[in-house]
Formats: structure tokens, C-alpha cells, sequence
């Protein structure tokens, strides 16, 4: 896992939310947008969990390109999309759409459009790799300006789902406790607030248990 400003130049990136967190999980994503000069049409679609960073990454791309980012493709007519498309090739400028599904499974009409999104690559952000989760959660810390003792995203990394809604549901469980109680967010603190929990994760999700006393 490292921690970078995306390596083309990615102007703005560290005004923008710091820098991304590139870890196997969404490693060939990051390489696909560096590399936009070599896609075989000037469009290419990025998919992903939501609250996974793809958001950001078009951001990213789009302050390096100059190109345009569609996020989210979900409620864009297809005559939007279409003249995007068209306008991309016209301008060469890059076109990145971002979208929870490949199109194979976005209900698209127009003919013309289906045929030109068959042709654009598809680029996908897993959920979180085990190196990405601590990290992850120190960040999201960070961005919220908590305080947080440093072993605390080691030992909540391998006690919750391995999802960003978790992780991020997780964050905000504790900060909000955090808060009421006008303490630090420490070890003890976590393991006090999730005794008695099944898990820090989002109420329905049914995550593996969370083990407060676990190493």
C-alpha cells in the first residue's frame, strides 16, 4: 500500500482531500487514468463501491487532463452521455464515466450508445485490501481533524467487515462518541465503546463478529 499523489501530474491533488491511497485494491484503476494518452477511445468507465475513493480519483483525473468526469452515470439521460461521448472524441480530451456497474448492465436505449460503451474499457475498485484498512481509517480520521492514538487503526483494521461502508460507518460510530464524551479516541476507548456490540459495521450488514479483547 502506498500513499501518493497520483504519479502523472496530478496538479491540485493534495488541495483537493490529500493524497490517494493506492493499495492493490484499486491499483489498476490509478494506473488506467495515468495512462488516458493510450485508451482505444477517448472514454473509459471507472466502477466501484460506493465511498471507495472513485469520486476523488475523478476529481484527480479530471484536474490532470483537463477531461471531463461523469459521476455518477446513474440518472444522466443517454442523449447526455451520448453527446459526451461525441464531444470527447471531437475535443480528444478525455471522458471518464464513473458508475456502480459496468454498462452491460445500465439501461441504455439508444442503440448508438450501446455500441460505443461496448467499446470503452471498464476499470473496477474492489473493496478494501487488508493493507488499505488501517490506512484508511487513520485518513478518515484525519480528514474529520480527530485525534486518535496511533495503534488504534491497527486494531481496528482487522475487527471490522472489510468494506468501505463499514469502515466508514466505524469512524463515524466513534468519532460521534468521541465527541459526546469529550475524550480521545483511543484502544481502551474503542474497546469499551463496542463491548456488547456484534459489530461496528452498518446496522443490517451482518459483519463478522467484532472482537473487543482479540489481538
Amino acid at each position: 500500500m502506498s500513499q501518493m499523489a497520483l504519479p502523472l501530474d496530478w496538479t491540485g491533488a493534495k488541495g483537493l482531500s490529500g493524497d490517494f491511497l493506492v493499495s492493490a485494491c484499486n491499483a489498476e484503476a490509478v494506473r488506467h487514468l495515468e495512462h488516458s494518452a493510450t485508451w482505444p477511445v477517448r472514454t473509459s468507465i471507472l466502477t466501484g463501491p460506493a465511498r471507495s475513493g472513485r469520486s476523488l480519483l475523478g476529481r484527480l483525473f479530471a484536474l490532470a487532463t483537463g477531461g471531463t468526469v461523469v459521476d455518477t452515470v446513474a440518472g444522466q439521460s443517454d442523449d447526455s452521455l451520448f453527446h459526451a461521448w461525441n464531444r470527447a472524441q471531437e475535443t480528444r480530451l478525455p471522458l471518464l464515466l464513473i458508475a456502480d456497474a459496468p454498462p452491460s448492465e445500465w439501461n441504455v436505449t439508444l442503440p448508438d450508445l450501446k455500441s460505443r460503451l461496448g467499446a470503452a474499457p471498464v476499470v473496477h475498485i474492489d473493496q478494501p485490501d487488508d493493507n488499505l484498512i488501517a490506512p484508511l481509517i487513520e485518513r478518515l480520521f484525519l480528514d474529520r481533524g480527530t485525534r486518535i492514538s496511533e495503534d488504534l487503526p491497527g486494531y481496528l483494521a482487522p475487527r471490522i467487515e472489510r468494506s468501505y461502508a463499514a469502515i466508514h460507518q466505524t469512524v463515524t460510530n466513534l468519532d460521534e462518541a468521541a465527541l459526546a464524551d469529550h475524550k480521545r479516541i483511543s484502544v481502551p476507548f474503542a474497546r469499551q465503546f463496542f463491548a456488547g456490540r456484534d459489530a461496528p459495521g452498518l446496522p443490517g450488514l451482518e459483519p463478522p463478529p467484532f472482537d473487543p479483547t482479540g489481538d
